[in-house]
């Protein structure tokens, strides 16, 4: 797995390419909430549009950003998530916990 950071303002994008797995859940969380905290981010998207594989380590990831956000005062956003990572998400409930936008791609 690799992320992309692209930062507007005070609002970070992540886009996530690969699987989200025990393995690769740890790594990202770190390297996430490293860049966040170096660019003093308020808000965060998280773009989840070219991840093929999401288990419940994926689901923690998001609640763990989401959670990490708010504790400073910000917020968090999920991004074009796949058809099937959208659904994992939703049969967990996290769409009711935060926002799931679908933007169209540029």
């Amino acid at each position: 797995m690799h992320i992309d950071y692209k930062l507007r303002g005070t609002t970070l994008t992540a886009a996530l390419h690969g699987e989200i797995d025990h393995h690769t859940a740890a790594i990202a969380r770190s390297e996430i909430d490293m860049e966040i905290d170096r660019v003093k981010a308020t808000g965060l998207n998280l773009d989840l549009s070219d991840i093929s594989f999401c288990d419940s380590s994926g689901l923690g990831l998001v609640m763990g950003r989401l959670k990490k956000m708010k504790a400073g005062g910000g917020s968090a956003v999920v991004v074009n998530p796949s058809e099937r990572v959208e659904k994992v998400l939703t049969l967990a409930g996290i769409d009711t916990l935060m926002p799931i936008k679908k933007e169209e791609r540029k």
